[in-house]
Parts: C-alpha cells; structure tokens; sequence
C-alpha cells in the first residue's frame, strides 16, 4: 500500500512538472529553476526531481536541448480543434466524437475566440476537470470568425461593440475613425483589425450598420451575420437568375416522360412559398397503383460553372427563420421556375413507384419528366380530405363534395400505403424522433403574440413517407448500380446517420432509468424498440419534452458524404437526399449524379471525382449546422421577446431541464420558453451540485431538486442582447421555495464547480495582471 501511494506522488510530481514546462515555453529551464519554482531546497527532494527529470528525458516527453537545459515537444501529443468558448472562464477543445474535449482555461487561450481551429496539448492525466483532460492552447491555427456582429456603444474618442453570440464576452475597441457613423444602440457588423490578446482588447471597424438593437429586422439580420450566413444575393446573381427564360421548349418536352395528364398535387404549410414537390396518383390495368414522386427539376436551370451554380454550393441550404426564410436560390428559381404551383407546366426529376395495395414496391422507375399539378393542398386541406370532412376552407365555393369526390380515394389510399411504409421502418429498427417544434403567431412588425406547439398529423406524415421513399430508393438505385456494373466509380452524396457514441448511449440509458424507463443496448434493434417504447410512454407527461430532447442530443448528428454508411435513425442501408433541390445542396448533387448514371456510357461512369463531392459534402454538412443554429437563435430570441411582454409576477408550471453547478434551466410548459434559476437567488438553503444523479441538494436541509422535476417559476428578468430569461423558483412539486431575487449572490463564488487559476497553479508568468487594457 506504501509503495502504491508513492508511486502515485512520484507519478503525479512527474505529471506537475510536464504541465509547467507545457504550459512555459518561452524558453527552456534548468533544474536550478525548478528547485526555484517548487521552493526545493534539501538534497534528497532535489535528487528526486532529478530522477523525474531522466524518467521524462526517456520516455520522451522532454527533450534537453542546451547542457541542463530542458523544454517539451508540445507538438508530439498536442490535437486540433476547435474552441467552444462556453464559459467565461474556460472553454473546450472539441476534436473528436469518440474522445472527451479538452477543457482550457480561459487563461490559457493564447488569444483565441470561440470558433477558432487551434492546436492544444493536454497536461497529463492528473490535470482533469470532471471526465476531461485539462489542457493550454499553443497555437492559433485558423481564426473561426472574421467579424462580429453585436450592439455598439459610443463614448468620446473610441466605441465599443458587445458582441451578440452568446459565446463572445469581450467588447471589440472601435477607434474614432473606425465607427463609420454607427451610433448609439445601432446593431452593426465590425470587421476584427487586430484579435484580441491575453491582455488587450481586439481592435474593429465598423462595415454595416443593420439598424437599431430591438428592431425585428435589424435582430433578424443580425442573427444571420452571427453565423456568417448570407442576408441578400448579389445583383449578378439575380440578374443571371432573372436571364432564364420561362419557357418550357418543345425538344425538352419531348425528352422527358409526361405526366401532364395524371392527377397531382402538392401538400405543404399554408404559408408555404415554394413547392418543390409533388405526388401523383394512377391506378393501373392490374389494380397496382402507381405513385410519382415528383421533384422540381433545379439542375436543369442551375447550370454547373455558372454564378447561380457557385451561390447555391456557398449556401448550400435555405435558412429558416422565425419570422423568415433566406433561400438558397433567387426567388425567379425557388418561387417561380421550380416551383411546382398548380395549373402550370413544370420540368421535374422523379421517382415513380409502382406499389401492390400491401404496400410492396413491384417496379420502380427514375428519370426526368414534366408534370401539371391540378391542386395546392395546404396541410390542414388535406387532412380534412383524409378526415372526410365537407368544410368551405377547402374551397370558397365549392360543387358538392368537389374536393372530396375527387381526391379522397387517391389520398385515403396513399395515407394507407404511408402507415404500411412506417409500419415497416419501425419494423426494421427504425426510431421515433418526434420532437415539438415551436411556432409563433407575429404581427406586422414581428412582435409575438403566441406560441404555439405544431401537430404533425396523417397528412404530414403521408408527404415525409413518401419522401423517404424515393430518397432511399434512389440511394440503393446508384449503390446496386455500382455493383451490378463492376465499377468503382459509381460516386454517391448519401445523408448517413451513424450509431451512436456507446459512452453517451449509456449516460442516457442510465439517466432514463431514474424515471422508470429501460434503455437496452445490446443491439441495435433493442435500442430501437426501446427507444420508441419510452417515447410512447413519456407522450403526456412532465418529462416528454425533456427526454425526447436529450434522446436526440444522445444520438449522432446526420450528415453527408459519398460514403454509403447508412442511416442508423431511419434504420436504411441506403439513404441519400433527393427531395429538395431547391433548399438543399446535396440534393442538386444527386440530381446530377443519378442523371450521369442514367445516360452515361460504360466507359464515362467513372469519370466522378469523389474527391470533389466529398469536399462539398462536408461543405454542406457545415452549412447546415450553422443554419441549424441560426434557426435555434431566432427561436430562442422571439421566446425571451415573448415572455418579456408578459405580465410580470405571472406564475408558470414549467420542468427542470437542466442542472448545473451555477443555476438550474427550466422550461416553461405553456409556452416552451426556457430559462435559468440561479442558485444564488435560493435563500431557503445552500444548494450543492450533484453531477453524478443530475440534481442540486439543500446542504442543511437535504432538500433535492432533480432534473425533471415539476416546478412553479415567475419571470425575474429578460436580456434580449444574450437571449436569456432569469427565473425564480416558486416551488417545487407541492413544496414551496424561498427565493430572492434582490439577493446579491455572496454564496456563489463558493459553489462547486468553479474553476481555479489553472496556470497560476502551475506558476505561468503571465498569471499576474490579467486584466485586459481598453485601448483609448
């Protein structure tokens, strides 16, 4: 047992000396400076430090380069990735999926700001915060943002801008010639001059002005120049949209295989503008039906090597905001030329299905074709149809049973085909991520005046069913292809959605357990079932949003690239994106891809360069994210706009959705806003963190507050500029909570989690004067 415990001093001593010489570069060090440092002044501890010093020297972990002299090759283990910022004290370096994050200190970024890829090295395994190793930046390898977008304040010489993303904490210096008539409360965008350092300020300038903080519009656009997203498109590129001609030609006509005289139709939101999908309906001589699935044709207009060709790969997708949407294409194209409005001629690309009333799939056929939709459903329209309602909003004036008469039996049969196709994937392994998507009612200026939760019913899932099928059909079509053929050229741009990362799979399994729900991870398939059967039964409760939530955040994040490695969510071997060309990238490279197969030579089907759609695979899997974010931003803006407008003192059921060592997240039931109370502000008690068992606990009187939990809150405050909602805790289940808002928190430095001086630890020389200096 002795020797144990001095082997773990001995190899802990090691691991402190590596961190300092680690986190020390500037120059090398002698044992004389280290005798120094660690205040070692007898014989004895002085040999020891020389044996830690030989046993590094070994395992080549320091190298000596002047006699005595002695420095670390940070570049052996070091990683790269990028810092997430998440805190204003430390932030994380993520690198790898299947690996914890590094955790930095704020002190020691080395300049560096969120989004920017870097190279960092690890201090060793003793240096650990919770389950991540702990680790410095030692190079700045790509900066992640080139400007920042945030609200500015004008003094007498200089400005200064905060930045909007949540993940920024430090103004940006505007010199006096820099403003560029920005005035006070103006959101702008400053472009960095100079990136801020350890002890000084970046320096910007401002590029545009949007408008003024609290303005729908300017917010708006603001958001999207968080994330670097486009506002507008160039005038080149509406002016080579606005060039394409209208006219379908009779050579055109005559290549493609016409559906013009087949019933069809689109089904998409009320609101919708561009409809870039269409099914049609045919029984055939052998009581088989038939089953287009129509999809715009962009690809015929979009041509490759043109400015309209370049702006959709920069895009890559559409942008949907709350109030919104920022297209990837010019309106010519997304709201005119490719959208399949009813009662118009219209070039498509589809996949069409000759299906058995069981639901088997007999022959199935790709290619390009022009259609004429007969009928614009909204959703809500054709639910009623499924519904076998007679209701005027299907049409102001309506024959009798005109509507009805017509399409319910091509409706009711597809409705019925769709419960089989699900049937069938759920079947095969396939999980249910049904998750609530907020909604808000806005006026005319964008202020909201509700929330609303969407209901996905019948005619929703009619559509996505039908999407699914074709997009798998054609994935398996190009893969078969390849295989039937002999080829390794047969390139593909498939969405795959990997099995998720075993550790995260078993946090969750365990975190469901505490609420009665059994998680099985011995197979896919037992994963499967017992996922939808929780999701099943947590429909209702407390805890449905919560859970099905982290049940996605457990999951990998689909993507795409030309590796066929299936779609574990979905449960298809094959799965690619076709469906939507008009807001989707990786859909226009499909459409191309699957045409060259379809009339290309033997000779000419390897001529694909994979190399060149993988690289704008993982372009798009980029983009998407970002707008992914954007889109959560403006949700997340218009929820706290909401709940600010509210009468104050209002009291709200909502559920603990978090829980950490500075406050606990709740979120709204009513309303799905979300929002923090901070431990601070409990007075009934001294709240302690329990990270392993998801909960805070009252340290004198044992009082639990577990994620999960049923609580009463009232609003305390709400920042717009952070997009954040301060809340206090009005009880807990049955049990009322004491708490104070006027309370200044003196407790809160002492709660758990708080980081330490990291490098001051280590005796960094720059751990002194930290304090960055306002330039003026």
């Amino acid at each position: 047992m002795a020797k144990n415990k001095q082997k773990s001093y001995y190899d802990q001593l090691k691991a402190e000396i590596l961190a300092f010489l680690s986190v020390n570069l500037e120059k090398p060090y002698t044992l004389q400076d280290l005798f120094t440092h660690y205040d070692v002044k007898n014989k004895q501890e002085k040999a020891l430090y020389g044996m830690l010093i030989e046993d590094l020297l070994q395992e080549g972990k320091v190298h000596q380069i002047d006699k005595g002299k002695y420095t670390v090759d940070v570049n052996a283990n070091a990683i790269i990735g990028r810092l997430d910022h998440v805190n204003p004290r430390f932030g994380f370096i993520r690198y790898d999926d299947t690996k914890p994050d590094i955790w930095v200190s704020s002190d020691d970024l080395k300049g560096a700001i969120d989004g920017d890829l870097v190279k960092a090295t690890t201090y060793g395994e003793f240096y650990r915060k919770g389950d991540n190793p702990e680790g410095c930046i030692i190079e700045i390898i790509e900066r992640g943002r080139k400007e920042i977008v945030g609200k500015i304040q004008n003094f007498g010489n200089y400005a200064l801008v905060k930045p909007d993303h949540k993940n920024l904490y430090d103004d940006i210096f505007i010199p006096k010639d820099k403003i560029n008539g920005a005035t006070k409360d103006d959101l702008v965008i400053a472009k960095i001059i100079e990136y801020p350092t350890n002890i000084q300020q970046g320096i910007g300038e401002v590029i545009e002005i949007l408008g003024k903080s609290g303005d729908n519009n300017a917010e708006m656009h603001a958001i999207l120049a968080e994330f670097g997203l486009p506002i507008r498109f160039d005038k080149t590129i509406e002016d080579e949209a606005a060039a394409i001609s209208e006219v379908i030609a009779e050579e055109e006509i005559k290549k493609r295989r016409d559906f013009r005289n087949i019933l069809t139709f689109t089904i998409d939101p009320h609101d919708a503008k561009d409809f870039d999908d269409a099914l049609s309906f045919k029984i055939l001589d052998n009581k088989n039906y038939e089953i287009g699935v129509h999809i715009a044709d962009v690809t015929h207009y979009v041509k490759e090597g043109t400015k309209l060709e370049e702006e959709a790969l920069n895009r890559a997708t559409s942008v949907y905001l709350v109030d919104r949407t920022i297209p990837m294409l010019p309106e010519k194209l997304s709201n005119n030329l490719c959208s399949l409005r009813p009662n118009e001629d219209k070039l498509t690309f589809s996949a069409v299905f000759e299906m058995t009333h069981d639901g088997r799939v007999v022959n199935e056929w790709f290619g390009r074709t022009i259609i004429h939709s007969d009928k614009r459903f909204s959703y809500e329209e054709a639910q009623d149809v499924l519904e076998n309602l007679e209701n005027d909003v299907l049409n102001p004036n309506p024959e009798p049973n005109e509507i009805v008469d017509k399409y319910q039996f091509p409706l009711h049969t597809l409705n019925h085909l769709a419960k089989i196709l699900k049937k069938e994937r759920f079947r095969n392994g396939a999980i249910n991520f049904e998750t609530n998507e907020v909604k808000f009612k806005l006026d005319e200026t964008g202020k909201p005046l509700g929330v609303v939760l969407k209901i996905r019913k019948d005619a929703h899932k009619l559509i996505e069913e039908f999407m699914l099928l074709a997009n798998k059909k054609v994935a398996e079509f190009v893969f078969k292809l390849k295989h039937d053929t002999n080829t390794d050229g047969n390139t593909m741009v498939y969405r795959v959605h990997e099995p998720p990362n075993p550790e995260k799979l078993q946090n969750f399994a365990n975190f469901a357990a505490r609420f009665g729900y059994a998680i099985k991870t011995d197979s896919d398939k037992t994963l499967s079932n017992s996922m939808n059967k929780m999701m099943a039964e947590v429909e209702g409760t407390p805890v449905q949003n919560v859970l099905e939530q982290l049940a996605v955040r457990t999951m990998s994040k689909a993507r795409y690239t030309t590796e066929p490695l299936g779609h574990f969510g979905l449960a298809f071997e094959h799965y690619s994106h076709f469906t939507s060309p008009i807001r989707r990238y990786p859909d226009m490279m499909a459409h191309r891809l699957l045409q060259h197969y379809l009339t290309a030579s033997q000779k000419t089907k390897g001529t694909i360069s994979q190399d060149d759609f993988e690289k704008k695979s993982k372009h798009s899997s980029d983009r998407e994210k970002l707008a992914a974010e954007a889109e959560r931003a403006s949700i997340k803006y218009k929820q706290v706009e909401f709940m600010s407008l509210q009468e104050r003192r209002t009291i709200y059921s909502g559920v603990v959705t978090g829980v950490t060592d500075f406050g606990i997240f709740v979120e709204i039931t009513s309303t799905s806003c979300e929002g923090m109370v901070r431990l601070a502000d409990l007075k009934d008690d001294f709240y302690e963190w329990d990270k392993a068992n998801y909960r805070i606990v009252g340290k004198r009187t044992g009082r639990v507050i577990n994620f999960g939990d049923t609580v009463k809150v009232t609003v305390k405050g709400t920042d717009l500029e952070r997009r954040s909602m301060d809340l206090e805790l009005f009880s807990v289940g049955d049990k009322a909570i004491l708490s104070n808002a006027s309370k200044k928190g003196g407790n809160e430095s002492k709660r758990g989690g708080q980081a330490k001086n990291s490098s001051k630890r280590r005796g960094t020389p720059t751990d002194k004067n930290k304090g960055k200096r306002r330039r003026k």
